[in-house]
């Protein structure tokens, strides 16, 4: 699965809109159903205006109707290693637990992975809304 992942990602990154910082981006999330799907980061003029590629892909897995992730990877060019950035992880906590698998690559191949709840410790999620 995760070289499935890898290259789903890696795919991804080949559609990178990045012309302002030539930082492309891949992600590729599992969903609950075995599905992967994969999306690229896409900059904009307007700085704060882009997404980020994890954001990219949770819409593909929203619109496809996926609703949990159960595993994510992120590529990058290398040679540093890249993790989602605080507001991914966070989009990433709506549809994923603490115990969420999150890879990091790039096109070498695997370089880490840690869990959600190492990237982001004690964090806010659905359940603290439930009445």
């Amino acid at each position: 699965m995760v070289q499935r992942l890898l290259a789903a990602s890696l795919g991804a990154r080949q559609h990178s809109h990045s012309p302002y910082s030539g930082y492309a981006v891949g992600a590729a999330v599992l969903d609950e159903q075995g599905r992967i799907h994969a999306g690229c980061n896409i900059e904009n003029a307007a700085y704060p205006q882009g997404w980020c590629a994890e954001a990219s892909a949770l819409t593909a897995m929203i619109m496809a109707g996926g609703r949990r992730v159960s595993a994510v990877l992120v590529t990058g060019p290398g040679p540093d290693i890249i993790t989602p950035c605080g507001g991914c992880r966070q989009k990433l906590r709506e549809f994923a637990d603490p115990e969420l698998i999150i890879i990091a690559a790039d096109p070498g191949g695997i370089r880490q992975q840690w869990t959600l709840e190492q990237l982001l410790p004690f964090s806010f999620g659905p359940e603290h809304l439930k009445l």
